[in-house]
């Protein structure tokens, strides 16, 4: 009797387990730009809020930063390198003169490479015609002048001419900006005269505003001859603008009120105009910081508006989501997908803000006759923080998306 066989079949092969699913950063950005894409007012409403706060953080950075330029181009070109002294106040309280050879010792200082003066005429009025009334003087004061003050200051002439060796010596006068103004004054010439201090004097040329001696701009200028002949001038500077190296800026501003009264240099003023235009700078960085906290409330504002938007936008899509979770999608799945399309409104918000902050920058600086100019810093900083506020606002509705149970989520659909 044979012993059958027993034949040996291969055992069949136990299933493989799937491989995990995977998104790709290509898939996420789809998924994210699919669920904006079928609310778009809603989307648009949401970025806007975003594109408001960064458009004023950067145009506000971007005017400010045009302004500061524009300073600094200024600065560099009429130079910081100025002084002034004038007369203080004695111990008595009174003011104080400077001594009629203060200029003359100011010129002996070794770096001071310019000196020139001022003397204010006190009892000199200028008035437009001799029927005008004393009282109404305009508030322009009359100043004696050296022959090279526009050098020294930096001024220029809008009309006319400066003051020569000839004319400072004859009724002739040199108004400023504001004074020509309020005068009525728009051109210099020989038939153009003002009643000054009791006589009629010439204008001879008309000044264009400057920038650091803006007292210049509200005065009537006469030749020191003139005023000492024809108006009673004492000779006694009341300001002098003093020219120096760069690089003994700070030295010769340490001896000036000593050199330009020595027998009482605590009755002597010293300052740098520069200082002044620094300061106001100072001011208005102050400002832009302002600014720059009510752009960032307006971001935040947005940032809330974009959380609201995609807390709503889960609780709609519930069906959505338990759907996508039967069909195999994980919950880091749909953490993703809501996290890239709260990243992605934010990044529609920023990128249109920046494009408007630039634009508001470019046609202010355009009307002021300014450079614009746009630091790099503020548009990377400004879609940085874009890009954190989209995270921020949609990572509590991306993990409420993704607690969400399949069954849950489609009973509750």
């Amino acid at each position: 009797m044979s012993t059958p066989t027993v034949s040996t079949s291969p055992e069949p092969a136990s299933p493989t387990e799937p491989p995990p699913s995977r998104l790709r950063p290509r898939d996420v950005a789809r998924v994210g730009g699919a669920g904006l894409r079928t609310r778009p007012l809603r989307v648009f409403l949401s970025a806007l809020g975003i594109a408001i706060g960064i458009a004023a953080m950067i145009s506000v950075v971007g005017i400010s930063s045009s302004s500061r330029a524009d300073l600094d181009r200024r600065l560099a070109a009429l130079g910081t390198n100025l002084l002034t002294v004038a007369p203080g106040n004695t111990l008595a309280g009174g003011t104080a003169t400077l001594p009629a050879e203060s200029v003359a010792m100011i010129r002996r200082i070794g770096p001071v490479e310019q000196v020139t003066a001022t003397g204010t005429v006190p009892d000199a009025k200028v008035y437009r015609s001799d029927r005008i009334p004393a009282e109404e003087s305009g508030g322009l004061a009359v100043l004696a002048s050296s022959l090279d003050l526009p050098r020294a200051v930096r001024a220029t002439l809008a009309d006319g001419a400066w003051l020569n060796a000839a004319t400072a010596r004859y009724p002739a006068v040199v108004l400023g900006s504001t004074a020509a103004r309020r005068l009525g004054i728009g051109a210099a010439g020989p038939d153009v005269q003002v009643y000054l201090g009791g006589r009629w004097f010439t204008v001879v040329g008309l000044l264009a505003p400057v920038a650091l001696a803006p007292e210049l701009d509200s005065a009537a200028l006469v030749g020191w001859s003139a005023a000492t002949a024809h108006l009673g001038f004492d000779g006694h500077p009341t300001t002098v603008y003093t020219r120096t190296k760069d690089s003994a800026v700070e030295a010769v501003q340490a001896v000036l009120a000593a050199t330009a009264n020595p027998q009482a240099p605590n009755e002597v003023k010293v300052s740098r105009p520069s200082d002044a235009l620094a300061a106001r700078q100072a001011t208005d960085r102050a400002f832009t910081g302002l600014l720059l906290g009510l752009g960032a409330v307006a971001l935040l504002v947005g940032g809330v508006g974009v959380a609201n938007t995609m807390v709503i936008s889960v609780l709609e899509r519930r069906a959505e989501i338990g759907l996508r979770r039967s069909l195999g999608a994980t919950r880091r799945h749909i953490l993703l997908q809501f996290l890239a399309e709260s990243l992605l409104l934010s990044a529609l918000g920023g990128a249109g803000g920046v494009v408007v902050g630039i634009g508001v920058t470019t046609v202010y600086a355009a009307t002021q006759s300014w450079e614009a100019v746009v630091p790099a810093w503020a548009t990377a900083g400004g879609m940085g923080a874009t890009l954190l506020i989209g995270v921020v606002a949609g990572l509590y509705p991306a993990i409420r998306a993704a607690r969400l149970s399949p069954t849950t989520a489609l009973a509750t659909a």
